[in-house]
C-alpha cells in the first residue's frame, strides 16, 4: 500500500476543511459585526430620541428597542416630512387621542399619524398601553400599528393607512350612505364581530377594548372593517371573567349599564357597545343623538318600540331597506337586541355572536327589554359628545 499517498490525500482533506471552517468563521463574523453596527446605530438613534424624555418614556423606548424587528421607531423630523408638519391639509380627523394626520414615507408608503394633544384626556399611559398591547395583535380586522415616535412632548402613533376614512363617515351622513349598501353593512357587521372575537378568545391575550363605537372603525380599500383605537383597552388573564375600576373611560352611548354606573367591565362590556354599534349600522342613525330628531329617548327604545310592535323592517336605513329580506332583517336586528340586554348574563359572547350571523341553524332567544329603554343615554353619566373619548371618576377622584 502506497503510504505516502494516503498521507497526501489526509493532508489535501484536512487543508479543505481548514479552509471551508475559516470562510464560515470570517462570514460569521462579518454576520456579528453588522448586527452589533446596526444595533448600536439604533441605540443612538434611541439615545437622542430619549435624551428628552422622562424616566418611563425613556424606559418605554429602550422596551420598543427589543421588538425593532417587528416595530419601527421613527425619527421626529422623519414624521415632521410624512405629513407637511402637519398641516391642515394633512388632517384626517380629531379624536379623543389628539388629531390625526395623512403622511407618505420617502419610499411612497402611506401611514396615519396620531399626534397626542398636550391637553389630551388619555395622555401618556394610554400612549404606552395602545404601543405595548397592539404590537402584539394580529388580525385582518385590526388596524395595523407600524412603529411610534416619542420625542420630548411629542407622542406620536403610527398606523397603516385606510383610505376610506372610519365607518361613521358614511352611516351617519344622509349623502353618502348610499355608499355602504347591505352587503357592504353585513360584511362590516361581521368583521367588526370577527375582530372582537380575536380580542376576547383567540389572541396572545384576552382584551377588552372599552372604546367600541363607529369613529373606531376604519375601513380599507376594499370596505373592509378594522377596529382601531387601543389606548383604554384592558388586558384579562385566562382567569378572570371581569374586572372593575374607579375611572370610568369610553364614550357615552355605547358603555354597558354596569360599566357606566358601577365600573364593572367584562367581554359582555364589550358586546354590548358591539350591540350598539350594530343598530347604528342598521339604522344609520346615532344612538345617544337620537331623541334630537324622534319622539324616543335613544336607538335602543326605539329599536325595542318596532321590535315589540312587529315593525322591525322599519328600522332600517331607507338606503338599504329594499335590498334586505324581511327574515334576515330581523334575525339581525334580534341579535342586535340580544346584545344590549340590561343584564350581562342574558348578553351572548362573541362566539355565540359569530355562530348567529355565520349560519341560520343556529336558534336565537327572543330578547328582553334592552338596557336604557326609558333613559336618555346622555344622561346615564354627565355627557359630552356621542363620537368623544371621555374619562369619568365616578366616586369624584
Amino acid at each position: 500500500m502506497n503510504y505516502t499517498f494516503l498521507g497526501r490525500k489526509s493532508r489535501k482533506r484536512a487543508l479543505w476543511i481548514i479552509v471551508v471552517v475559516a470562510t464560515l468563521l470570517s462570514i460569521l463574523m462579518c454576520f456579528i459585526c453588522f448586527i452589533v453596527w446596526k444595533r448600536r446605530k439604533g441605540k443612538v438613534n434611541i439615545n437622542n430620541q430619549a435624551a428628552t424624555n422622562r424616566p418611563e418614556e425613556y424606559a418605554l423606548v429602550w422596551r420598543l428597542e427589543e421588538r425593532s424587528s417587528e416595530f419601527t421607531l421613527f425619527d421626529f423630523p422623519e414624521i415632521l416630512q410624512a405629513t407637511h408638519n402637519f398641516s391642515k391639509e394633512n388632517l384626517l380627523g380629531q379624536g379623543g387621542f389628539g388629531p390625526v394626520y395623512k403622511g407618505q414615507l420617502p419610499d411612497g408608503m402611506e401611514i396615519a399619524v396620531k399626534r397626542l394633544a398636550s391637553h389630551s384626556g388619555q395622555g401618556f399611559t394610554e400612549f404606552k398601553n395602545e404601543v405595548e398591547l397592539i404590537a402584539k395583535l394580529q388580525h385582518n380586522n385590526l388596524v395595523k400599528l407600524l412603529g411610534c415616535c416619542i420625542q420630548g412632548e411629542e407622542k406620536l402613533l403610527v398606523y397603516e393607512y385606510l383610505p376610506n376614512k372610519s365607518l361613521d363617515f358614511f352611516i351617519f351622513d344622509e349623502n353618502r350612505t348610499t355608499l355602504v349598501d347591505w352587503e357592504k353593512r353585513r360584511v362590516i357587521i361581521e368583521g367588526i364581530a370577527q375582530g372582537l372575537l380575536y380580542l376576547h378568545k383567540h389572541s396572545r391575550l384576552r382584551i377588552i377594548h372599552r372604546d367600541l363605537k363607529a369613529s373606531n372603525i376604519l375601513l380599507d380599500q376594499d370596505m373592509n372593517p378594522k377596529i382601531s383605537d387601543f389606548g383604554l383597552a384592558k388586558i384579562f388573564s385566562s382567569n378572570d371573567t371581569q374586572g372593575s375600576t374607579k375611572r370610568v373611560v369610553g364614550t357615552y352611548g355605547y358603555m354597558s349599564p354596569e360599566y357606566a354606573s358601577e365600573g364593572i367591565y367584562s367581554i359582555k362590556s364589550d358586546v354590548f357597545s358591539f350591540g350598539v354599534l350594530f343598530l347604528e349600522i342598521l339604522s344609520g342613525k346615532r344612538n345617544s343623538r337620537f331623541h334630537q330628531c324622534e319622539d324616543f329617548l335613544n336607538l335602543l327604545g326605539y329599536s325595542w318600540y318596532l321590535w315589540e310592535g312587529g315593525r322591525w323592517l322599519e328600522l332600517l336605513d331607507v338606503s338599504i331597506v329594499t335590498e334586505v329580506h324581511t327574515t334576515e332583517a330581523r334575525r339581525y336586528i334580534n341579535i342586535a337586541l340580544m346584545c344590549v340586554q340590561e343584564s350581562a348574563d342574558d348578553r351572548p359572547t362573541m362566539s355565540d355572536v359569530v355562530a348567529m350571523l355565520n349560519s341560520e341553524s343556529v336558534i336565537i332567544p327572543e330578547p328582553n327589554s334592552p338596557a336604557y329603554v326609558n333613559v336618555r343615554v346622555s344622561k346615564v353619566v354627565p355627557c359630552s359628545n356621542n363620537d368623544v373619548t371621555i374619562t369619568e371618576d365616578p366616586n369624584g377622584r
